[in-house]
């Protein structure tokens, strides 16, 4: 399995993983310079951080969303298998006479996909948010184990 580094912040992506639907984005982590303000609104906050790990029990989903409350964040199975996480963060208001010297903090929607194995129990999953970290656990179902049975040798 070959993974590929990004050019653009460090970020590693297995572009063979079956279950990402994330998509490729060869400007991603340039300036927004030259976009209009609502696209910029919109797409500050959209590639949230997520670490997907596979335990024997359960898959295991970790989503950076600071300054989010859980109130903000939904997590969705689609048909078809789809773990659907979206939430949004909103802009600060700004008040008529405050000056800005730096705003760095994104604001925005954010939507991530991922395919679900078949090997997971749907009505098991469960969703936990902690120091701005929400965490999705996925259930897998158990395998059953080859029955084994012994004969009797005669004779």
């Amino acid at each position: 399995m070959s993974l590929i580094p990004s050019f653009f912040g460090g970020r590693r992506s297995n572009i063979y993983d079956p279950f990402s639907l994330d998509i490729f984005d060869p400007f991603e982590g340039f300036p927004l310079s030259n976009t209009p303000s609502s696209f910029r609104e919109t797409s500050a906050f959209a590639n949230a951080r997520i670490d997907w790990k596979e335990t024997p029990q359960a898959h295991v989903f970790k989503v950076d969303v600071p300054g989010i409350k859980k109130e903000e964040v939904k997590v969705e199975v689609e048909e078809g298998g789809v773990l659907q996480i979206s939430g949004e963060r909103s802009k600060e208001q700004e008040e008529k006479n405050d000056q800005w010297h730096r705003m760095e903090r994104s604001s925005g929607k954010f939507l991530r996909r991922f395919r679900l194995p078949e090997n997971v129990k749907m009505e098991g999953i469960k969703a936990a948010m902690e120091n701005g970290v929400l965490t999705v656990t996925v259930p897998k179902v158990e395998e059953k184990k080859p029955e084994v049975k012994a004969i009797d040798i005669s004779g």
